[in-house]
């Protein structure tokens, strides 16, 4: 099948690059070109608009920054997508949002699916980052082999909008671990300890997580660089409380998670990135938490 990607930030870079190597035809666009040299080079085509790349695709995978993008570029490309194709939206989107949009998209002869990702942009260009498709099960049947081309493990979580809700609840864990990262590595730093060594016990203990493997490693290194900023974040959270109010479940952990990542972006801004409210705790107590031997960026 020949797909179409729009979109070409982190996220979409590395999983359109998966769909090449796998051998798919890809045509791709982003407003800033220069994101889709890396992708030209290796064989994709590169159309002048979104609207050109929905005119000669089978089907179109969006990877964009909001739900707002991400309805302005659906009504953009709809008039020029054959009937019976397919819109696979890689963005995080609410609920409310994916259902809203799969509704026009419906009414233009376009079905839609859902596929929100996790795991970090490193696992995505590895073509090992978790896919987690909603929609039809035949729209996923359709679209497996390219999930599998993206991605190395994939959860069909249900209809449309169930994906939405599983993205946002594990967005809100890694955001609380986070924190919680932070807070164990300065625990070790002020109680006098090795924070490399530190870093290796947690990692072998009852306490680790996927995010102390990941992004504590950038917070010793002091980069912080997981290409995810504090907006991003941010957004994710308030889908998690606006679920956790409509479904009537209280979030002490998340609430406090988003009142650190307010403050993060009053300190930093928002196109900070997301380790930063570690960097928070360290400008409060005037104690950095760098160790040699940690990675910059994660591979």
């Amino acid at each position: 099948m020949h797909y179409g990607y729009i979109g070409l930030g982190n996220l979409g870079a590395a999983c359109a690059g998966c769909l090449l190597k796998a051998g798919f035809k890809v045509t791709v666009f982003d407003l800033n070109k220069a994101l889709a040299e890396p992708l030209i080079k290796a064989g994709a085509t590169w159309a002048d608009s979104a609207e050109a790349v929905a005119g000669s695709v089978d089907h179109v995978i969006t990877c964009l920054p909001s739900p707002a993008v991400s309805e302005k570029v659906l009504r953009s490309i709809l008039p020029h997508m054959r009937k019976g194709a397919s819109w696979i939206e890689m963005s995080t989107l609410g609920r409310d949002d994916v259902l809203a949009m799969s509704k026009v998209a419906g009414e233009a002869g376009v079905r839609m699916l859902e596929l929100p990702v996790t795991g970090g942009v490193h696992l995505a260009y590895r073509g090992e980052i978790t896919m987690l498709p909603g929609g039809d099960k035949d729209l996923v049947d359709l679209h497996w082999k390219a999930f599998e081309a993206m991605g190395n493990r994939i959860f069909h979580m249900g209809p449309l909008g169930s994906s939405s809700i599983i993205k946002v609840i594990t967005n809100m864990l890694a955001f609380i671990h986070l924190k919680a990262c932070g807070e164990a590595l300065m625990l070790a730093k002020r109680g006098g300890l090795d924070l490399a060594q530190s870093w290796h016990a947690i990692q072998a203990s009852s306490g680790n997580s996927f995010v102390h493997e990941t992004e504590g490693a950038l917070i010793l290194n002091g980069s912080y660089d997981i290409a995810f900023n504090i907006d991003l974040a941010l957004k994710d959270l308030g889908f998690a409380l606006g679920f956790g109010k409509e479904f009537g479940v209280p979030l002490d952990l998340a609430s406090a998670t988003n009142q650190t990542y307010i403050a993060a972006k009053a300190a930093y801004g928002g196109e900070a990135q997301s380790p930063m409210i570690a960097k928070l705790l360290e400008d409060l107590l005037h104690t950095d938490l760098r160790a040699p031997g940690f990675p910059a960026r994660l591979e």
